[in-house]
């Protein structure tokens, strides 16, 4: 959706600085990876900073691309790259808050942090499945930036229950949404 509604917006805004970046773009990707594994230590024992950290590991992400596009330096091996480390990325946070979760206890932030883990794996392998039988799918509500926000805003307000429940309903939504429109397009 914002990815959709904005996808190149800061292109423009950030240009001058991408092109003095002196690090690849998979560089920088491994960059943000790593600020997030960071970030997935700190959030299995202190929500609010692991939270923070989330955000860091995210403008490393928004940054690849904008290097890779303002740079000239897109390769396809660039998007696989990035594309693989954002599922470990995905992965290793809600695994994160699930483990913190555990350690409260709180059984209902471990269920859903694992269901929300589901469905934000599902999204990205309908998206996959539908390029595969040749239809673009990057239809749904919640992709990736709406629920490293949406984690965000959960872990560092310390309303992180309340934003799991959104996360696990709308990214299963999102998974159907993409059936829909894959439904669709494949029978016409």
């Amino acid at each position: 959706m914002l990815s959709e509604k904005f996808g190149h917006a800061l292109d423009k805004p950030l240009e001058k600085l991408a092109r003095k970046i002196p690090f690849s773009p998979n560089e920088l990707s491994i960059a943000g990876f790593l600020v997030t594994l960071l970030a997935c230590y700190i959030l299995s024992f202190d929500l609010l900073w692991g939270g923070i950290l989330i955000l860091g590991g995210a403008l490393f992400d928004l940054l690849d691309g904008i290097v890779a596009r303002t740079q000239n330096r897109m390769t396809r091996f660039g998007a696989f790259l990035d594309s693989v480390l954002d599922r470990y990325s995905d992965a290793f946070i809600l695994l994160a808050i699930a483990y913190n979760m555990g350690n409260i206890p709180n059984a209902t932030g471990v269920m859903l942090s694992l269901g929300t883990l589901l469905g934000s794996f599902l999204i990205s392998y309908s998206r996959a499945r539908a390029e595969g039988i040749g239809e673009e799918c990057k239809y749904g509500i919640m992709e990736r930036p709406e629920r490293l926000i949406l984690l965000s805003i959960g872990t560092i307000s310390g309303f992180i229950i309340p934003a799991l429940w959104v996360l696990v309903v709308l990214t299963n939504f999102t998974v159907m949404q993409r059936i829909y429109y894959v439904w669709n397009a494949t029978s016409k």
